[in-house]
């Protein structure tokens, strides 16, 4: 009974009308929750049967696409839950583990994202070389670094922030991101500079290299034939999208946490649903539709008498 009463709990205000629109809400984000683990399982279950995808790219594909099982998984019955309920509270140490799974995931996508930049990169400028320098073990340990590394780096602020006193239990949201330091008395010094760190290490960085990495091939494509840059696009534009895509999203959620702002409650709940709807389907999306093997599995698995 004691350990009950010293749970700490957090208000998420960030829901508008809920109690006139409960289910409504519920009906569409179960339905959006249903098609997100639908359409990123199905592209997964097809690259792990299919031997011509067990190539590195459409492996480090697959790991993004769990990674978006696994966000989606951390967020939508949490947001279910709060729908049907009275009152749409979470606990503390709850707050901090969907803390720390939102920015893990986050964190290992620009990773991965670079994984596949560079994997395009040997492929395209060093294709006598791809077979020797992306090996088994390379993706193996490509995979481990993009989990790993993010998954040490957000522990930090997630174990310090565990500890730290509360002088505000009122979340401005309908999930917990960076928004929980707001609800902290004192604001570390620590968080503050290793959140810097972080943000280069697991972000800035990471997309630079990318850049970097697409501006050389970009490079090599111009001076090739015609054929050469078509398929070249084939390939490497889904990535390009995916990376500008997740990016903005990630921009906006740092930034209406950090910051200050003077948007409406209804207008904040819009923009911040972007975040735990817009990048879960869109990634399946891109990649079933854009890159031609994932494609044309899809289509012998939903339209067999079409196929010849």
């Amino acid at each position: 009974m004691d350990d009950e009463l010293n749970i700490t709990y957090i208000t998420l205000s960030g829901y508008v009308e809920v109690n006139k629109y409960r289910y409504v809400y519920f009906l569409i984000m179960f339905t959006i929750y249903i098609l997100i683990i639908c359409f990123n399982s199905t592209i997964v279950y097809l690259i792990v049967i299919h031997k011509n995808l067990h190539e590195p790219m459409y492996i480090f594909i697959a790991a993004l696409l769990l990674n978006c099982v696994l966000y989606s998984t951390t967020i939508y019955p949490k947001l279910l839950i709060d729908f049907i309920s009275e009152k749409q509270i979470i606990s503390y140490s709850a707050c901090i583990f969907q803390f720390f799974i939102v920015y893990f995931i986050g964190s290992s996508e620009f990773l991965l994202l670079s994984a596949m930049a560079y994997d395009r990169y040997v492929s395209i400028c060093k294709p006598l070389q791809y077979p020797t320098i992306m090996t088994k073990n390379t993706i193996v340990v490509f995979l481990v670094l993009g989990w790993l590394i993010p998954a040490c780096h957000i522990a930090v602020p997630a174990i310090v922030s565990a500890k730290t006193k509360l002088c505000n239990f009122t979340l401005k949201g309908i999930f917990c991101n960076n928004s929980i330091y707001r609800l902290q008395c004192v604001r570390s010094s620590l968080i503050t500079t290793y959140g810097v760190i972080a943000l280069l290490d697991l972000a800035i960085f990471p997309m630079l290299f990318i850049i970097f990495t697409y501006t050389k091939i970009l490079i090599i494509s111009y001076r090739s034939c015609k054929e050469v840059r078509k398929k070249d696009a084939e390939t490497c534009l889904p990535h390009l999208f995916v990376l500008i895509s997740f990016s903005c999203l990630s921009a906006y959620d740092i930034s209406v946490a950090r910051v200050e702002s003077n948007f409406s409650k209804t207008a904040r709940l819009i923009m911040t649903l972007q975040i735990v709807l817009y990048h879960p389907l869109f990634n399946p999306l891109i990649y079933g539709l854009k890159m031609k093997e994932i494609s044309k599995h899809l289509k012998r698995l939903f339209c067999p008498a079409k196929i010849i």
